[in-house]
């Protein structure tokens, strides 16, 4: 059915507006009683609820060309059928493109190369649709996955027996429990946590985003969560089996990534602290350039910790099978360096040290005359994506008195979510003013209110792991902030406006990325991908396919996607995904049907791999 439109007629834009209500509630209907049926079942249930749904069969399909003829012509949908992407082999079950092991095992060892990013060739990409493994289940909501996996989802038994006596994790019949223990904290990661309150004012919002390097299963950053923290977990693929994918599984922000020869993809200050436990990152080599790495992306004031050796060698060597001097000389690299970098020590207890990074380079001009010292001469701290790391420090910003904190100071979270970020204040961000930037925020408020009368699961602990793959200034992830769900913001490594800065002091985090390339995380983490002129921003940089088959990779069976772009865009996009497994319906933007930008709501289907699947 074609429905037309016209600015004089009002009555026929009403009737559209009514068929898009209805016609919503009747997908999300659908929507919900498949994700609410618990754990994912089979396509022959949404077929059964389909046939159920009473009045939704009444009504037809919307076909929002023709609102547009003017613009973008009329589609005839039958003249060209989309093409149909058949399953991967159930081999690439849990298939990282830029991380995958056989590929990893052809670079150099030295200094971690081999388990950095190393993306396949344009010949060498997947084009088939990623399977989840037989038996694959719907995750338990948050808080309950935090401490139950289904084995289903990631049947891999190695740590339970490897790290048994730590109580990483362990296997209970179809379930994998996670006591929230750890190598440095046999006791819990809530008493560990304990021990660093006492130090660190992590109860009164002051630390709000932390960074987790060698994370394991990411129960450190698991329990933070819990006390408004949100850390960013990372670890090198399968360095032990399955650590980031059970981290993931368990609805932690986590991603595959690795201290190498590489910067991180964060940008500078962003993180109120940082956290090594038994990481197992030479900190002292490289004259020290993984200790000054963390230090460019560690807030003025901000807090590293280091648990484990060589902390307390003079006790543990023997536990540890180090000879003493080895590790002395090891801890002493690391005092050199951390003074280097005007860190003073907090506190050192057991095996546990907490230094404190000084707030401007005015409590440290000894540095400045130190012929020890090399400040890095890159005009932009936050350049790092495929840039190689340097031996260099990364200079404050600077200051007008003796007690400023450089870079500014930050309110205590929640306040600082849609405070006015320093980094807007001070005009560092072209085109980014504190006008500019209080309007996307209710322009996001406003769209994010939108999403909810769209789809009612958004609140209900359905979705715990959400991306926007386009983030801006956070403005979505700010309007969603809630303590049931977390939010990857992602800024496009083209994007115009270079605002991952911005989106740390907010008290949110997120990543640089190219979406020409797969993202660092296995298959099915994220249970609903926000793409806001995703398509758009890439027109004739890559290929749309490529990036739509990287969206249903990461994507959980029965997770939803939320496309917001130009509706000739979308067109294309509803074309291709045609034939992905994904149910679509395009909708107007909330301000009605003359508005070109329009939304493309969309749900992958339910369905596993099989021993007939291709390629």
């Amino acid at each position: 059915m074609a429905l037309k439109t016209n600015s004089a007629d009002g009555r026929t834009r009403s009737s559209i507006q009514i068929f898009i209500v209805v016609g919503l509630c009747c997908f999300f209907y659908i929507l919900g009683a498949w994700q609410r049926s618990g754990f994912g079942k089979a396509d022959n249930l949404a077929m059964e609820i389909t046939k159920n749904t009473g009045d939704c069969n009444l009504i037809p399909s919307l076909n929002f060309e023709t609102h547009h003829g003017g613009e973008i012509g009329t589609i005839n949908d039958s003249e060209s059928k989309p093409k149909v992407f058949k399953p991967c082999h159930p081999r690439y079950t849990d298939y990282t493109p830029c991380q995958d092991q056989k590929r990893a095992m052809t670079f150099p060892r030295e200094n971690m190369i081999y388990r950095e990013r190393h993306c396949p060739s344009e010949e060498g990409k997947l084009h088939c649709l990623i399977p989840a493994p037989k038996g694959y289940v719907t995750p338990f909501p948050w808080p309950k996955s935090r401490d139950y996996v289904p084995y289903a989802n990631a049947p891999y038994k190695s740590l339970t027996v490897e790290k048994a006596i730590q109580n990483w994790v362990q296997y209970e019949g179809n379930v994998f429990r996670f006591p929230g223990g750890g190598t440095q904290f046999p006791q819990g990661a809530d008493k560990y946590i304990d021990q660093l309150a006492s130090v660190i004012p992590i109860a009164n919002g002051t630390v709000r985003t932390a960074l987790d390097t060698g994370c394991g299963v990411a129960s450190w950053g698991a329990y933070l969560w819990s006390r408004n923290v949100i850390a960013m977990s990372f670890a090198p693929r399968d360095s032990h089996e399955a650590q980031v994918q059970f981290a993931l599984e368990r609805g932690v922000p986590a991603v595959i990534g690795v201290l190498g020869t590489i910067k991180m993809p964060y940008p500078s200050r962003a993180f109120d602290m940082a956290h090594c436990s038994r990481c197992l990152i030479p900190w002292g080599a490289n004259d020290g350039m993984y200790l000054k790495e963390v230090d460019r992306v560690l807030r003025p004031g901000g807090y590293w910790v280091l648990s484990g050796p060589p902390i307390n060698w003079k006790n543990n060597y023997k536990a540890w099978q180090r000879p003493r001097e080895e590790l002395r000389k090891e801890q002493r690299k690391i005092e050199e360096v951390a003074k280097l970098l005007c860190w003073d020590k907090k506190y050192e207890k057991g095996e546990m040290a907490i230094w404190q990074k000084r707030v401007n380079a005015e409590y440290c001009p000894g540095r400045r005359d130190d012929s020890k010292v090399t400040f890095c001469k890159n005009a932009d701290p936050n350049d790092v994506w495929y840039k190689k790391m340097e031996g260099c420090i990364t200079s404050y910003p600077d200051v007008s008195s003796r007690d400023e904190v450089a870079g500014g100071e930050l309110k205590a979270f929640p306040d600082r979510l849609f405070a006015v970020p320093p980094r807007v204040a001070s005009g560092s961000i072209p085109g980014v003013s504190v006008e500019t930037y209080q309007e996307d925020n209710a322009k996001w408020k406003k769209h994010v209110n939108a999403y909810r009368k769209i789809n009612k699961l958004i609140d209900s602990g359905r979705y715990r792991s959400i991306m926007d793959m386009n983030a801006g200034s956070g403005g979505f992830a700010a309007a969603l902030e809630s303590p049931k769900l977390w939010v990857m913001n992602v800024v496009p490594t083209i994007a115009e406006k270079s605002t991952l800065g911005v989106i740390y002091e907010r008290g949110l985090i997120g990543i640089y990325h190219d979406w020409c390339e797969a993202f660092s995380t296995y298959p099915r983490t994220y249970d609903l991908i926000h793409a806001n002129g995703v398509f758009s921003l890439y027109k004739d940089k890559c290929n749309v396919e490529d990036i739509l088959l990287e969206m249903d990779r990461i994507l959980r069976p029965e997770g939803a996607i939320i496309f917001r772009d130009e509706v000739d865009v979308l067109i294309q996009v509803r074309k291709i995904v045609g034939g992905m497994r994904w149910d679509t319906k395009m909708v107007d933007h909330e301000d009605g049907p003359l508005v070109p930008e329009k939304i493309l709501v969309s749900v992958k289907q339910y369905w596993v791999g099989n021993s007939t699947s291709s390629q």
